[in-house]
């Protein structure tokens, strides 16, 4: 679990390191490209990287708002072999957009209604 605490740490410093130099595309092909990895996925490999994301987000020293969790999250799991996917969405009143991630199309590390509550633009 430590390791996976500190890949999920290093996964939010590469993503603000990303973001200054390169745009939103840059970050979406990464994320679209990532290839799930070959080996079967632990039973609890979901459960087990949310909590190291949740973990790393609280020693970071920023707040990671949703794009950042979402895509490290969706990037970690496939590397533990979890075929996830990053969701981008959004409400029209008022105005909200929102990205999480799903996992056999649930959502994952998130409130239980954000399907219902934002429409679906993307999903890679």
């Amino acid at each position: 679990m430590r390791f996976l605490f500190w890949k999920a740490l290093v996964g939010l410093v590469a993503y603000d390191l990303l973001l200054l130099g390169h745009d939103f595309a840059t970050l979406h092909r990464i994320v679209r490209n990532w290839k799930v990895s070959g080996k079967q996925p632990s039973t609890d490999a979901t459960g087990r990287v949310c909590a190291a994301l949740n973990r790393a987000c609280v020693w970071y020293p920023k707040r990671a708002l949703c794009l950042q969790r979402s895509s490290v999250t969706t990037c970690l799991l496939r590397n533990c072999g979890v075929s996830a996917h990053m969701v981008l969405g959004a409400q029209k009143l008022p105005f909200r957009a929102h990205a999480w991630v799903e996992v056999d199309g649930r959502a994952v590390n998130e409130r239980s209604d954000v399907q219902a509550i934002y429409g679906v633009w993307e999903r890679c």
